[in-house]
């Protein structure tokens, strides 16, 4: 099972995004774990996610998740893609960077 960590500024807009990164998951028949967390938690699931990825309202914070993360991947969420709430994307790009 692959778990990604969707982390933004309180949770709830990257909430949407999640649902519809998992409902592309069930069609690609894919089993991944998805999940977002607020900065101030994500230090919590760093460790046991396989990329990290990062609202654009939180990239600033890069480094410092960085940080956190050791060799897990960190990547910022495409803004157009977040925007517009394109889990598929999102997802396909998770799963190309954890490859």
């Amino acid at each position: 099972m692959k778990k990604i960590l969707l982390v933004c500024a309180a949770g709830m807009s990257t909430s949407l995004l999640v649902n519809k990164m998992k409902k592309h998951a069930e069609q690609m028949e894919e089993d991944i774990e998805i999940i977002a967390l607020p900065v101030s938690e994500a230090g919590t699931m760093i460790a046991e996610s396989d990329i990290v990825l990062l609202g654009p309202q939180v990239r600033y914070q890069k480094s410092q998740v960085e940080s956190m993360a050791g060799d897990t991947p960190v990547a910022v969420i495409d803004m157009r893609d977040y925007g517009t709430m394109n889990g598929e994307a999102v997802l396909e790009k998770a799963l190309q960077l954890i490859k």
